[in-house]
């Protein structure tokens, strides 16, 4: 059962996705990586203005464990996180707290760092970033494509946000683009589901985490039995 199921999703908006062929399964590739989405303090403490602990904390735990299976079967991992800074041209046009540079939180390096439950390792790649997307103004896809990555899983917060906004982006770069289900986290339920159920129809498979695990099994099974 997938978490938009439960939404009031016409019979007309079902038949108008069928119609397209929509909300299919993708064929990932063999070169996947991690990125975990400004999953920092800022986000997922609930002493900022814009975090959601009652959702970031359970998606943190969910993302230790792509981890902790992505580190084992030496996976490429990037983090993203949210940029320090005195410019309002570089924060960009916000609505609500986050807008302000000078928040007296927000402007606080701590704000930016990653979240306790899943710390950056040594190897890992840690963005700067100032707009949503992890592609955007970053030097991402250059580090994917030194990887020959042909499949990204994206996790973070929030799905209607930095989330969704990175899975466009890995789809217009012709990237193969996983979301487990349980590793994305949002402020709000509706655009949490929303997002996902739209996502899934035309970007990316949204699925459990532990399909994802078994894929990355697949994928270090094939290798392993190509050396």
């Amino acid at each position: 059962m997938a978490v938009w199921d439960d939404l009031p999703i016409s019979d007309r908006d079902r038949a108008l996705f069928a119609k397209g062929g929509m909300g299919g399964r993708l064929t990932p590739g063999e070169r996947p990586a991690v990125l975990v989405v400004d999953m920092n303090n800022a986000f997922v403490d609930d002493r900022y203005p814009m975090a959601n602990e009652e959702t970031g904390r359970p998606a943190a735990r969910a993302i230790a464990r792509l981890l902790e299976a992505a580190r084992r079967e030496e996976v490429p991992i990037f983090y993203t996180t949210g940029v320090l800074t005195d410019s309002q041209a570089v924060r960009g046009i916000w609505k609500g707290e986050y807008s302000q540079v000078d928040h007296p939180l927000l402007s606080r390096p701590e704000a930016n760092e990653i979240t306790a439950e899943i710390p950056p390792q040594r190897g890992d790649v840690v963005i700067q970033k100032a707009k949503p997307s992890a592609f955007w103004g970053t030097g991402l896809i250059d580090m994917l494509i030194y990887h020959k990555v042909d499949t990204v899983i994206v996790t973070g917060m929030t799905t209607s946000g930095c989330v969704r906004a990175t899975v466009v982006d890995a789809f217009s770069h012709n990237l193969r683009v996983l979301v487990p289900e349980e590793c994305s986290a949002d402020r709000g339920e509706l655009s949490h589901k929303v997002s996902l159920f739209d996502m899934h129809m035309k970007y990316a498979d949204v699925l459990p985490l532990d399909e994802v695990l078994a894929y990355l099994d697949r994928v270090a099974s094939k290798r392993a039995a190509a050396v």
